[in-house]
């Protein structure tokens, strides 16, 4: 269930600035709501989390010219969540990447 909720912790250089303050990112299914969030999370890395903020990226309008003429497409809307975990909780996996 919580593989269904949270699909992939966000390996970005922004997101790796916030990890000093105990803030992580984090994509997920855009139909999950903050409560089902915070739960999958806790559950899944055992962290306590002071506070969530949501947000839903829309998809882009992406096209390009090939032999056939012009294609136009358009990628998936995302939902993305920052959290930030209480005093003394910290998640490896995420950590981790940034000491490589």
């Amino acid at each position: 269930m919580n593989y269904d909720i949270i699909k992939r912790p966000l390996i970005t250089e922004k997101a790796m600035q916030m990890v000093d303050s105990r803030q992580y990112a984090f994509e997920v299914n855009p139909n999950s709501n903050k409560i089902e969030i915070k739960k999958a999370i806790e559950e899944l890395y055992e962290v306590k989390i002071a506070s969530i903020r949501t947000l839903r990226e829309k998809g882009k309008v992406k096209s390009r010219f090939t032999k056939r003429g012009n294609i136009t497409g358009k990628t998936a809307m995302r939902k993305k969540v920052y959290i930030t975990l209480k005093e003394g909780y910290s998640i490896e996996i995420v950590s981790g990447a940034e000491e490589q």
